[in-house]
């Protein structure tokens, strides 16, 4: 969604991945990593405008993460280059390759380069409206 901005930030808080949802629209967002042994996708967190979700909880363990955030009221998407498998419903998915051929969906994420902190939070936000500051 070309007119929704994406703002970083790493908060001095908990240890965990957080999405802050800072629109007026509901959104569902699905999450990429690379865990112990394999890639990862998992999804799907249902946030409501102006609310956070943790989606992942502990300190992280990988400087990369990979989002996907699709606008549930307004249609439109937060994506990037880094294809993942997704599937509509809840979903567990190891590994990222062959998803077309496995039964899932190849869905573009966009990477978050957390800079090996311990913990993260994005938040999702709409033109005009400021971003940046610590989430609660």
């Amino acid at each position: 969604m070309a007119a929704i901005a994406l703002v970083l930030f790493a908060p001095a808080a908990l240890a965990d991945l957080r999405i802050c949802n800072k629109t007026t629209s509901r959104v569902g967002i699905a999450v990429g990593y690379k865990d112990e042994d394999s890639w990862k996708t998992e999804g799907w967190w249902n946030i409501g405008a102006n609310s956070c979700e943790t989606l992942l909880a502990g300190p992280l363990v990988s400087r990369f993460y990979y989002l996907y955030a699709v606008d549930y009221d307004r249609g439109g998407e937060w994506s990037g280059r880094s294809f993942m498998c997704t599937q509509e419903k809840t979903f567990t998915i190891k590994g990222i390759e062959d998803c077309l051929r496995r039964g899932y969906e190849r869905t573009g994420f966009f990477e978050i380069d957390t800079g090996e902190q311990r913990t993260w939070t994005v938040q999702l936000t709409e033109p005009g409206r400021a971003g940046g500051n610590p989430a609660p």
